[in-house]
């Protein structure tokens, strides 16, 4: 078995790689020499202020160095790929903001053995070195009924903590005010992940396996495994049996949670979640939430802290009174804290009604006109004409589409019958063009329906009662051949159906200048060129719509669009002719 592809240079080197994107890509951020310590490159603006400092494996970005900014981190030290920072690195940033001017430096630890030495030994020999330091350690997860010695594990919660304690620094508060408030705060979060994939150090195979449709429910981020096995279910289910497990008061690493809290969701991609699905998820968390009379306030969904390309989602609930939510919504330059509004999510209004109710021209009352018979007729015979030739368009599309061509012209064809029935042709032809706009756009669908919609569209406005001789019908022919290529993006000599349209609307713009007892030459005309035009096409390579992605010695046949409207222009002019 390969070890997982992934998008590096090398896996010696991706570390050092990433943090220096990271820090060249931020104007606030700089590198200390010699060491994989993220710091703010500000640092004189700490004088006087409590420094804070994270950090940890990498693997977990933008954890933690995307908290650097003022209102939140003051610095943060990467170990290798999920491996603990090592001390001398911890020691120097320390050392680092201290001599900035730091009125203490708080380390904010996330509970792993190795963090704990880590930071707990650089900590001990910077006191001793003079340095104000103190540590706060989260242990936040809610996976263990019966956490072991090692307690319980520091997830995403880490990142609740660096900005409630990087909002208290920021406004001069001192280091024991600051780590006596979080303590406090660290006993009203919790979190619990499940994923539906493990995940795989750079070089390495990945850290367990999962068949498909299992998720593993209570993991950590390291790729270790969970408490629990279970088969995917939907996004609703999923999260209900999250909240479920984190809120249960049997377990004691549970979250106390009743009705009328209220609380900060962070819904946290672990790496390799689609953004659509985070919306889903989101939406689950906030309305499993609500049905338990839960007061959401904050919701922050995206990448906090990740497990590699992990494809799974941990939830956090901060329960929060009015301090809480004011220094969650403290202002912050940390490029991976999220945009969030400063409004109470529960209970706001979220649906706009429109202003305006768009009028489907199918659904007016018309009243009929001296053209009223002849355009009934007409359009009683194109859509016969469409439905008998049904067949034959869908096996001209067999060859360079979806085989439906044919389908969806006849959609249209029963959706204009159907409106027959029960309504009167306007006397308007503009009227009636908007009209069958409606009904195609609504029934035929695809791209051909929104072509056709267009051009009718475009036309209705060229004819009216008082304005529907022949000049008017070429000018609205013309302005609806002029629409489709403009928003379809086709031309003459693409394989389109505008290969039968345009020779036949070139010809009709005739219809302006022609005498009244040449205006049957001219429509006769036109459609013996859109005849010759559609047969052409079994000549042209495709180069717009769906058939330009099949290979070109594969269709020799007509292209079924521009047959059709051959077809629908023959017919016109037989009913015009009497001939139908």
């Amino acid at each position: 078995m390969e070890p997982q592809k992934k998008l590096i240079n090398s896996a010696e080197s991706c570390v050092d790689d990433a943090l220096l994107g990271l820090v060249r890509a931020s104007g606030g951020l700089s590198l200390l020499k010699g060491h994989r310590v993220v710091l703010r490159s500000d640092l004189e603006n700490l004088k006087g202020k409590v420094a804070l400092l994270s950090g940890g494996g990498s693997g977990h970005e933008p954890a933690h160095a995307g908290y650097i900014g003022a209102g939140m981190l003051s610095a943060a030290v990467a170990g290798g790929v999920f491996a603990s920072p090592p001390p001398g690195s911890i020691l120097a940033a320390i050392l680092s903001l201290h001599n900035a001017g730091a009125s203490g430096v708080l380390l904010i630890v996330k509970n792993y053995t190795g963090d704990r030495l880590n930071f707990g030994l650089a900590a001990e020999q910077a006191r001793n070195q003079g340095v104000a330091v103190d540590m706060v350690i989260v242990a936040e997860d809610c996976a263990f009924d019966q956490p072991s010695k090692a307690g319980r594990r520091g997830l995403c919660g880490t990142v609740f903590i660096h900005k409630l304690a990087g909002a208290l620094a920021e406004e001069g508060c001192s280091l024991d005010q600051i780590v006596s408030k979080v303590t406090e705060i660290l006993k009203r979060i919790g979190t619990l992940g499940v994923s539906l994939s493990p995940c795989s150090v750079p070089g390495c195979l990945p850290s367990f396996d999962l068949p498909p449709g299992d998720m593993e429910v209570g993991l950590g981020i390291h790729g270790e495994p969970g408490i629990k096995r279970s088969k995917v279910a939907s996004a609703d289910e999923v999260v209900k049996t999250m909240i479920d497990h984190m809120t249960n008061p049997s377990s004691q690493s549970h979250l106390p949670l009743k009705s009328g809290d209220c609380v900060v969701v962070c819904v946290n991609n672990l790496g390799a979640l689609s953004c659509l699905e985070m919306a889903v998820v989101t939406r689950s968390a906030i309305i499993c939430l609500e049905s338990r009379g839960v007061v959401v306030a904050r919701v922050m969904s995206g990448l906090f802290m990740t497990s590699l390309e992990m494809a799974g989602v941990s939830l956090t609930l901060m329960r929060a009174d009015k301090e809480t939510l004011r220094l969650i919504d403290a202002k912050t330059t940390a490029p991976a804290w999220p945009n969030l509004s400063n409004v109470c999510l529960s209970g706001r209004s979220y649906i706009t009604e429109p202003q305006t109710t768009i009028k489907r021209p199918q659904d007016e009352k018309h009243s009929e006109g001296p053209l009223s018979p002849v355009m009934h007729k007409t359009l009683e015979k194109i859509c016969s004409t469409l439905l008998e030739k049904q067949e034959e368009l869908n096996s001209l599309d067999r060859a360079s589409g979806d085989g439906d061509c044919g389908n969806t012209h006849a959609q249209a064809a029963r959706a204009i019958q159907e409106w027959l029935q029960g309504h009167v042709v306007p006397g308007c032809p503009g009227k009636l063009l908007s009209v069958v706009a409606g009904l195609v756009q609504e029934k035929m669908g695809g791209s051909s329906g929104a072509l056709y919609s267009l051009f009718l569209t475009a036309a209705a406005g060229h004819v009216t009662e008082g304005r529907s001789n022949a000049a008017a019908w070429a000018t609205a022919m013309n302005a609806g051949t002029e629409a489709m290529k403009k928003y379809g993006g086709a031309a003459p000599g693409d394989r389109t159906m505008l290969d039968a349209l345009c020779p036949a609307v070139d010809e009709l713009i005739k219809l302006a200048t022609a005498p009244s007892g040449g205006h049957m030459a001219v429509l006769q005309s036109a459609v013996k060129k859109a005849a010759s035009g559609a047969e052409a096409t079994r000549d042209l390579k495709a180069r717009a719509g769906r058939a330009s992605y099949i290979s070109p010695n594969l269709v020799s046949l007509p292209d079924p669009g521009a047959v059709a409207v051959a077809t629908i222009l023959k017919t016109i002019l037989e009913v015009l002719e009497g001939r139908k």
